[in-house]
């Protein structure tokens, strides 16, 4: 049986004809960026995390890059993030000129360590990055309390957490802003890159509009140094139309974890935490082993597509050279790319195909 990780076939429902004639017509009219679609899917993303605005992007790099651009953050500053997160997280941070402070992993939650965020904070530190990885959200209220007492702003990562929550309120809208992927592989999907920002700040909204149109307001009228990071509206059509199904989805992302971890919880495996207080995305299920490079071989020859999310930590990737981090920095951070696995966590996974990753799993540690 191969099992599969995407089956992006059933993700527009039945009435799937519908959107292919809009699209057609998109097409054939040249409706194709700052259209009715466009603004009807940030109206209605702001309105699912209760933000009260979104602004598009044509990626969630770019939406991160904007993020920090519309708090000027640049030269001389420090921003905190996380030490086991992907490369945008980082690379944003350098691309707008500031520095990246990188802080350890919990070794239960995977997520920023908020007992060490305090004494990382300097003169110079502008914002923390708390990433929701794999789409558990960081304990954000400790966040959000450092960052008064300090005057810093919050940039949360969203990329895995369309939908996550904790104590009822949305990822995104903990801090200042919030930055959402749509890429492919993300719980909402485009069929490209394409990402957004939310705020419930209107004066970092409209600068958010100005700088990721070239600076515009309105055409022709460059009030401030911009670029060009719209969300198109073909992409912008197409997550509309998907969002409907959003929250059926990580219903049953949460109902594939939870099997998971019921049929999984007796083999020497580790779990990311699970908190009473939080909705969990699950945009990946982790497990935990210190033979994971064996038990990944091992489903990829039953044709399970596990995989890695991320490998090569982020304080020793090449791009990351000149900042001075070194192996044994950010000892959890290390353990964990060398440790997780995530198994396929498709939302239309039937009991079948959740058995056979089971029993291929459980094949693996009793042979």
């Amino acid at each position: 049986m191969k099992i599969n990780r995407y089956a992006y076939e059933k993700q527009f429902g039945p009435d799937v004809e519908e959107l292919f004639d809009d699209i057609k017509r998109m097409l054939l009219v040249g409706n194709y960026v700052l259209t009715k679609e466009v603004t009807s899917f940030l109206k209605n993303f702001a309105a699912f995390t209760h933000a009260r605005y979104a602004c598009g992007t044509n990626s969630g790099t770019d939406a991160l890059i904007l993020a920090l651009k519309v708090l000027n953050i640049g030269p001389g500053d420090e921003v905190i993030t996380q030490a086991n997160t992907f490369h945008a997280t980082v690379a944003a941070i350098k691309f707008v000129g500031a520095t990246p402070i990188l802080i350890d992993a919990d070794n239960d939650t995977y997520l920023l360590d908020i007992n060490q965020l305090e004494a990382k904070i300097t003169h110079r530190t502008k914002v923390i990055i708390p990433v929701h990885l794999y789409g558990k959200p960081t304990p954000m209220p400790e966040i959000t309390e450092l960052c008064a007492k300090y005057h810093l702003s919050v940039i949360e990562d969203c990329a895995h957490a369309h939908g996550s929550a904790l104590n009822g309120q949305f990822v995104g809208t903990f801090g200042k802003i919030g930055c959402f992927s749509f890429h492919p592989s993300k719980n909402l999907a485009a069929a490209g890159d394409a990402g957004c920002i939310v705020t419930n700040d209107e004066d970092l909204y409209v600068k958010s509009q100005w700088i990721a149109s070239l600076g515009q307001d309105g055409q022709n009228n460059h009030v401030v140094l911009g670029f060009n990071s719209k969300l198109d509206a073909l992409q912008a059509r197409i997550l509309d139309w998907k969002l409907q199904f959003l929250n059926k989805w990580n219903e049953d992302r949460n109902r594939i974890a939870d099997y998971y971890t019921q049929k999984l919880s007796g083999l020497p495996l580790i779990f990311q935490r699970r908190d009473v207080n939080e909705v969990h995305a699950y945009h990946q299920f982790t497990i935990r082993t210190k033979k994971r490079d064996e038990l990944m071989a091992f489903l990829k020859s039953k044709e399970i597509d596990a995989v890695v999310r991320y490998p090569i930590a982020i304080h020793l990737q090449h791009a990351f050279q000149n900042e001075g981090w070194v192996k044994g920095d950010f000892p959890v951070a290390e353990a964990l790319s060398r440790e997780l696995l995530c198994l396929p966590v498709r939302p239309d996974m039937t009991e079948d195909e959740l058995n056979y990753v089971c029993d291929s799993t459980l094949q693996f540690f009793n042979t």
